[in-house]
């Protein structure tokens, strides 16, 4: 092991527990600064006391201590003895049979870690395939991705599916805010040359009933749109503290995914367990298809696949109900056939 890896790697169960994000980013940030220096030059620092190494603090100064002692972190033991304990022992089989995850986020937007970290982290989870869905431009708040920088985020995907082609493929995507009008925000010629859209309501959540249905079912009809996320927009804990879901004719809104064949995502956030548990039902009795996703911010959860699918088999859907349970090449003809 080298401190880049240690300081990664406690980054990542920081994520997976829910802890501070900003202790998981102090890590990651730290495991960069480490990455650029030789041994050596981390033995004089390490002499100096981090003092003149911007970016190490006594913390992440005492994981890479012991790393270059031979030891493993104090701190990296602590964590992986808690990471043995799964989120939930509820949902396995369904869990073994996911392939793939369509909605997580990196630096690109509000996520605390690059593309490719996201994606060989997905690889040694076992995954087949994921997509890439950061944010659209109008969440400026969640850094949403203009038309010249998505462009550039679908050019390093490119670039990383030749390199780990038959390892895993990733999808270009995008978490489409739906507005108001009940369209999506993005160049509508750019979404064409995604693989795979994501559209969740992130704005005027207290709006009534009738307008929230209508804008939900316009956005579910768009062509281009192949999952509805987290469709409430409910949160029920966390550091955002509580929120109810919006308002809306559940009954209208699946009938219009299971018409134009639209999966309801399933979403994995412990914060957000959205749909409800009635609206999954709902769903579910209605023949609706489902994407369980993550919706990750960082590496650690991505492991949150856990908990939706934990929900899923408790809703009795079954696997061949979940798109993210197929193979890549039936999620891609499903898609060009949408």
């Amino acid at each position: 092991m080298d401190a880049a890896a240690a300081l990664r790697e406690i980054a990542y169960w920081l994520d997976r527990a829910r802890a501070d994000s900003r202790r998981a980013t102090a890590y990651r940030r730290a495991a960069e600064v480490a990455e650029a220096l030789t041994t050596d030059e981390l033995r004089n620092h390490r002499q100096r006391g981090w003092r003149d190494l911007t970016g190490v603090g006594p913390s992440t100064g005492t994981v890479i201590a012991a790393v270059l002692d031979g030891e493993v972190p104090a701190t990296l033991a602590e964590l992986r003895a808690a990471g043995r304990t799964p989120l939930t022992t509820a949902g396995a089989e369904l869990r073994a049979a996911q392939r793939g995850d369509l909605h997580l986020h990196t630096t690109w937007s509000d996520g605390s870690a690059p593309v490719a970290e996201m994606v060989h982290c997905a690889r040694n989870l076992g995954h087949e395939w994921l997509a890439i869905t950061d944010h659209s431009p109008r969440l400026r708040v969640a850094n949403g991705l203009s038309a010249d920088r998505l462009r550039a985020q679908m050019a390093e995907i490119d670039a990383l599916n030749a390199e780990l082609a038959g390892e895993i493929a990733v999808l270009r995507g995008i978490e489409t805010d739906i507005l108001t009008d009940g369209g999506l925000d993005q160049d509508p010629a750019l979404l064409n040359e995604l693989d795979v859209v994501v559209a969740s309501v992130h704005s005027h959540l207290r709006s009534d009933a009738d307008s929230m249905t209508h804008r939900m079912v316009r956005a579910i009809a768009h062509p281009r749109t192949n999952v509805l996320g987290h469709c409430t927009g409910r949160l029920v804990e966390g550091e955002r503290g509580v929120r109810p879901p919006s308002l809306f004719d559940a009954e209208v809104v699946f009938e219009a995914c299971r018409q134009f064949d639209v999966a309801v995502e399933i979403n994995s956030r412990p914060e957000r367990c959205d749909p409800p548990d009635e609206l999954l039902a709902l769903a579910a009795e209605m023949g609706c298809l489902f994407a369980i996703d993550t919706d990750a911010h960082a590496p650690g959860q991505l492991e949150f696949f856990a908990n939706g699918c934990a929900r899923a088999e408790a809703a009795g859907i079954p696997a061949d109900r979940i798109i993210t349970t197929w193979p890549v090449a039936d999620l891609l003809a499903w898609i060009a056939g949408r």
